[in-house]
């Protein structure tokens, strides 16, 4: 029924690649307007046609998109758009997958988290939704009994986390640091524009 829709979210989003079963579990109860896993995981996710926050620039003046320096680090978020693959609003910001090609292919790919401020942060979890739950419980008084009864939850739902235990999650690690990256390619771009 949503073949065609998810196809182009994986086009859209994910530069075609399979789209991971947690997240197309979420992008289907959101098309349906069951907002249980938004709810619960603080997350929505990206309508077709969204902006993403690495290529929006409608909030700029028109001095502001001709300044160079602007244009250089504009320039630089949209190389790290080939490696940050953020799917929805949640968090501290934008939440998606850190693909960049150097990290290993052996193991899913690292949630990443890029806040209001245009930093990055790596989240704990090996999916998407395991990311998400483990943020959203990171206040709690009790973090790991928080932690399994909202695994509990969202497998009485249909999704299913791979593990229940909070100490299980998968912390995440960069072969290729997001943020360096992310310096070098505005460093990489004022240099194309002679600003250093």
């Amino acid at each position: 029924m949503y073949e065609e829709r998810l196809a182009e979210f994986s086009r859209e989003r994910l530069d075609g690649r399979p789209i991971p079963d947690d997240l197309r579990t979420m992008l289907v109860a959101q098309w349906e307007n069951h907002t249980h896993f938004r709810d619960l995981l603080g997350l929505e996710l990206f309508e077709p046609g969204e902006v993403g926050p690495l290529a929006e620039t409608s909030y700029l003046r028109e001095s502001e998109l001709a300044d160079p320096e602007g244009q250089a680090v504009r320039a630089g978020f949209a190389e790290m758009s080939k490696y940050v693959k953020l799917v929805g609003k949640g968090g501290k910001g934008w939440i998606g997958y850190w693909l960049h090609p150097d990290e290993p292919s052996d193991c899913p790919p690292p949630i990443i988290e890029l806040d209001t401020e245009a930093e990055y942060w790596g989240m704990t979890g090996s999916t998407l939704a395991e990311a998400c739950a483990a943020d959203s419980v990171r206040f709690a008084t009790d973090v790991p009994a928080a932690f399994a009864l909202l695994s509990a939850e969202l497998a009485e739902l249909g999704l299913p986390l791979s593990v229940q235990d909070y100490d299980a999650l998968r912390e995440p690690e960069f072969k290729v640091d997001p943020e360096e990256l992310t310096d070098e390619l505005i460093e990489a771009e004022r240099a194309k524009r002679g600003l250093i």
